[in-house]
């Protein structure tokens, strides 16, 4: 008597899985600044997780606003090897880890394996159709309101800008970068910046310029009078995001959100996020930490239904790893197999 033999167990498969990480460093173009701070290099963290000849890989950008380093975020994804080596897939990792940069990366590169052992498009075992290019906002960095217009100027062929911004003086840099470019759409980021006291006059300001959008002006838990005054601007969610499960206590407060996909913990979370802030009638920002082609790959599968595109990261490098994103300007490509999904 004979048996068909039978497909291997999840189990059985993940046996075969072999997990690694790797910390790596990124020159930025000159600097890089918000309101918290400047830095002049990416630290990424890399997941990579092996089966047979397929190879996944998951980027991410551990975030010291949100209490992660570079090295406790490479130890909380190598405490996830037994369970990555024993075969769990990305449903069940949502469950066993917390969101944040670890999840993020394994998420990401179990994606991409799953992707290139089935010989499909990421997006096409996603269920998200054929991608095409998109748009980016092109990011300049906080400064005086003379250095944000050079900056501006130099940049004022790209067709959406987003503007750092610090708080007070913050209607001078506004004012400074209108002028220096005056066709272009204008996204204003303070990063927590504003307080009661300066919300007026910087949204006026704002609204005066004909900015677009606002990110995060207030400090997240802080951001209630967001609901109590007149938002002649849109005013997006980006610190006070994370997860799907907090999309509804922003409604009335928030009119857009900016889902990265280091906060929600990789692409399975942040679409999760999407589909919620749709069905509140929220708009929805891609967004991304300042990394690699490998980290803004995943979240240009997030972007094709997002009324804004920030996946910038990569324009912000002096250098970007190979195979990288192809970009025109600001427009972005697909990613190739060979990079990532």
């Amino acid at each position: 008597m004979t048996h068909d033999p039978q497909p291997p167990t999840q189990a059985a498969a993940g046996r075969s899985r072999r997990l690694s990480v790797h910390i790596e460093r990124f020159p930025i173009a000159g600097r890089f600044t918000i309101s918290r701070g400047a830095k002049t290099e990416a630290v990424v963290v890399v997941a990579e997780i092996r089966a047979g000849d397929a190879v996944g890989r998951g980027e991410c950008v551990p975030y010291a606003r949100y209490g992660e380093t570079v090295e406790g975020v490479a130890a909380a994804i190598d405490a996830a090897r037994p369970l990555i080596e024993a075969g769990i897939d990305r449903f069940a990792l949502s469950a066993a880890m917390g969101a944040g940069a670890a999840r993020n990366a394994l998420d990401c590169a179990l994606i991409d394996l799953e992707a290139k052992r089935a010989g499909r498009a990421a997006a096409d075992l996603l269920g998200l159709g054929p991608l095409r290019p998109l748009v980016t906002a092109y990011t300049l960095s906080l400064g005086s309101p003379d250095e944000m217009a050079t900056a501006a100027a130099a940049a004022a062929h790209r067709p959406v800008l987003k503007i750092k911004l610090g708080g007070e003086g913050d209607p001078e840099r506004v004012r400074a970068v209108r002028a220096a470019a005056p066709s272009a759409w204008i996204i204003a980021d303070a990063n927590e910046a504003w307080s009661e006291n300066t919300f007026a006059a910087n949204m006026a300001a704002c609204a005066e310029a004909g900015v677009m959008l606002i990110e995060q002006p207030l400090p997240a838990g802080d951001d209630a009078l967001l609901g109590r005054v007149a938002r002649p601007v849109p005013v997006c969610a980006d610190e006070s995001l994370h997860v799907a499960g907090q999309v509804a206590a922003l409604a009335g407060r928030y009119d857009a959100v900016n889902i990265k996909l280091d906060k929600t913990g990789g692409l399975t979370e942040a679409l999760l996020a999407a589909a919620e802030a749709r069905r509140l009638g929220l708009d929805i920002m891609a967004g991304c930490m300042v990394g690699t082609s490998l980290a803004m790959a995943p979240a240009l599968l997030l972007a094709q239904h997002a009324t804004f595109v920030d996946l910038d990261g990569p324009l912000l490098l002096a250098r970007d790893r190979e195979p990288g994103l192809v970009y025109d300007g600001s427009t972005v490509s697909p990613p190739e197999p060979a990079l990532w999904g």
